[in-house]
């Protein structure tokens, strides 16, 4: 059985707005409409996923949950690795489920996605607490096709997770949050 890989590249946009008004103009198909997802990242107390340069997710959405472990990044412009992913009807279940065989919460994050598809490309519009990004999911000319068409170079490819580019960001701002959450609605 061939390993799945995932590959995928972030490209920084200043607002929702203008991810939108880009990604119209690839004219893609609206795959699934915005909403909030939950990411909690687990590993062991021994830290033995991170030592392995991997990770394990339960992504928790109105509408259901999935459960992914992502392998070592592999040598490309691109992130490439391994993606191992099921669905499931109960995300937080899963959370107590795995806590209870040892592993913990690490880092928690949240963004509202919304997906389109181009050709072979996921097309995602993420907004998170640090900013506005676009995801391209898909094969290498794909990507590089859709990059090219929203004025995006090599130079241009973000493939750092999540969580790295916030503790950047946090460190750059000099705050203290423990998390990639939204402030909560007054």
């Amino acid at each position: 059985m061939a390993t799945p890989l995932e590959r995928e590249i972030k490209l920084r946009f200043n607002s929702a707005a203008d991810a939108r008004q880009a990604v119209a103009r690839l004219g893609a198909t609206p795959l699934r409409a915005r909403r909030l997802q939950c990411d909690y990242l687990l590993d062991t107390a021994a830290r033995a996923l991170h030592a392995q340069h991997s990770t394990l997710r339960v992504r928790i959405e109105p509408d259901g949950a999935m459960l992914t472990f992502k392998g070592p990044t592999r040598a490309s412009p691109m992130k490439l690795r391994e993606e191992l992913e099921t669905a499931m009807a109960d995300g937080r279940r899963a959370l107590d489920i795995l806590e209870r065989v040892g592993f913990s919460v690490v880092f928690r994050y949240e963004k509202y996605r919304e997906e389109f598809r181009h050709g072979d490309v996921v097309v995602a519009i993420d907004e998170t607490p640090i900013g506005t990004f676009v995801e391209l999911e898909g094969d290498a000319t794909g990507i590089e096709t859709l990059a090219t068409r929203l004025e995006c170079s090599p130079s241009d490819y973000i493939t750092a997770s999540y969580r790295t580019l916030f503790l950047e960001t946090r460190s750059a701002r000099g705050t203290a949050n423990e998390y990639m959450v939204f402030e909560p609605s007054s």
